[in-house]
C-alpha cells in the first residue's frame, strides 16, 4: 500500500490524495505538518502535527515539507511530481490520455498553478485564516484578491475553447488549479461571474477525488460555515 505523509487542508497533499483515488491507488495517510495540527495554523498558537522534524521523515524528505510518498520503496516529494508519478504508474490514459503532448501540456498548467494561483492564495489564506486577527491586513486582501481574478482569466479563456484544460477529457492538468480555485471560491470574496469557470468546477464537481478531498469550506478553512 502507497504511504503518504501529509495534512487534509493542505492544497498539495489535496492533490496528491485526489490523484490517488482517480488512478484507485489504496493509500495509507499520516498525518505530518511542521504549521498546521487538529485545531488549527501555529499562527494562532495551535500545535502542529510534527513528524516532519523528525530524522526518519528528513531523511525522506530533506526539506521537511509535505507531502511524501513511500511506494513500494520508491521515496518521492514534491507535489506535482508526486501527482505525474501516480498518472504515470497507474493511471496513464485515465489522467492523461496515455500522450506525451498531453503530459507535458498538463505540468505546463500544475507547474503554472504554483507560482500564478498558490501564491496570491497563500496571502489570502494567511490575512483571512491564519494570523491573528489585529494582524490581518484588509490591503493585502483586495490585491491579492484582484491577483486572484486576474490569473483565472487566464484558465477562463482557456475554458471557452475545451471542456478542460488540456481539451475535452479531464487531466492532472485541472487537479492543482481546481484546488486553488475552489479554496478561493470559499473565501466569499464575491467574484465576479465567470461561466467557462463556473462550468468547468461543476464538472469537476462530480468526481469523486474532488468532492472527498477538495470539496468542502472545512478542507479550507477552520472555521464551520
Amino acid at each position: 500500500m502507497l504511504k503518504i505523509w501529509g495534512r487534509p487542508t493542505s492544497t498539495c497533499t489535496q492533490r496528491v490524495l485526489w490523484t490517488l483515488v482517480e488512478a484507485s491507488v489504496p493509500y495509507q495517510l499520516t498525518l505530518a505538518s511542521a504549521t498546521m495540527g487538529a485545531a488549527g495554523h501555529i499562527m494562532l498558537g495551535h500545535t502542529p502535527y510534527g513528524v516532519v522534524d523528525t530524522l526518519d521523515y528528513r531523511a525522506m524528505n530533506p526539506n521537511g515539507t509535505i507531502p511524501t510518498i513511500e511506494d513500494n520503496g520508491f521515496i518521492l516529494w514534491e507535489s506535482n511530481a508526486i501527482v505525474a508519478y501516480i498518472a504515470r504508474q497507474y493511471a496513464a490514459m485515465k489522467l492523461y490520455e496515455a500522450d506525451e503532448k498531453t503530459f507535458v501540456t498538463a505540468l505546463k498548467w500544475m507547474m503554472w498553478t504554483n507560482y500564478s494561483l498558490e501564491s496570491p492564495m497563500h496571502l489570502l489564506i494567511t490575512h483571512l485564516e491564519r494570523l491573528p486577527i489585529e494582524q490581518r491586513n484588509s490591503v493585502v486582501v483586495s490585491e491579492q484578491r484582484l491577483e486572484m481574478l486576474t490569473q483565472m482569466r487566464i484558465i477562463e479563456t482557456q475554458l471557452k475553447n475545451s471542456r478542460y484544460l488540456t481539451g475535452h477529457r479531464f487531466t492532472i492538468a485541472d487537479i492543482p488549479p481546481a484546488i486553488a480555485i475552489q479554496r478561493f471560491m470559499h473565501c466569499d470574496l464575491s467574484p465576479p461571474s465567470m461561466p467557462p469557470i463556473e462550468d468547468w468546477l461543476g464538472r469537476i464537481s462530480e468526481r469523486v477525488g474532488f468532492r472527498d478531498h477538495v470539496a468542502s469550506r472545512h478542507l479550507h478553512f477552520s472555521d464551520s460555515k
